[in-house]
């Protein structure tokens, strides 16, 4: 959630659907000092991976409604929103939002691995699938590990 807010708040202060990188980048830096420069793109990168972000041409948009984003006063991003998940965690993160208990998911993705013979991420993409969950291009690349579908 940290990731979500940290990226709606250049959005919500400028007013606008679409900023450059640069802005954005400034908006985190200098204008919020949360990040040093470097640090701020990072967070693009982060959040891009995580699905937050979508660049187009040179522009960054966000792929939610930053108003709807509840963003507290004195909210101020950690480092760790700076740390990219891994696949394994994003596909268990979107089951657990389900309302699956996290020992149930992380117990039946190591059984699935087992008898799958893949990797936990896709064995934990499998398991999402089969619970209903999307979750977009990380079901793509189990599915090309595992032989296409």
């Amino acid at each position: 959630m940290s990731l979500r807010r940290a990226v709606a708040v250049p959005f919500r202060a400028k007013g606008r659907d679409s900023l450059s990188e640069s802005e954005f980048v400034v908006a985190l830096s200098l204008d919020r000092e949360w990040f040093s420069p470097e640090q701020a793109k990072r967070l693009v990168d982060v959040a891009a991976t995580e699905g937050l972000l979508a660049r187009e041409d040179d522009d960054l948009r966000p792929t939610f409604e930053p108003r709807e984003v509840t963003v507290p006063d004195g909210f101020a991003p950690g480092d760790d929103v700076l740390r990219q998940r891994s696949n394994f965690e994003r596909a268990l993160d979107a089951v657990v939002q389900t309302g699956v208990e996290k020992q149930d998911a992380v117990a039946a993705v190591n059984r699935l691995q087992s008898e799958l013979g893949v990797t936990v991420e896709a064995a934990a993409v499998v398991y999402a699938r089969r619970e209903g969950v999307e979750l977009g291009d990380l079901a793509d690349r189990a599915a090309d590990e595992l032989g296409g579908d």
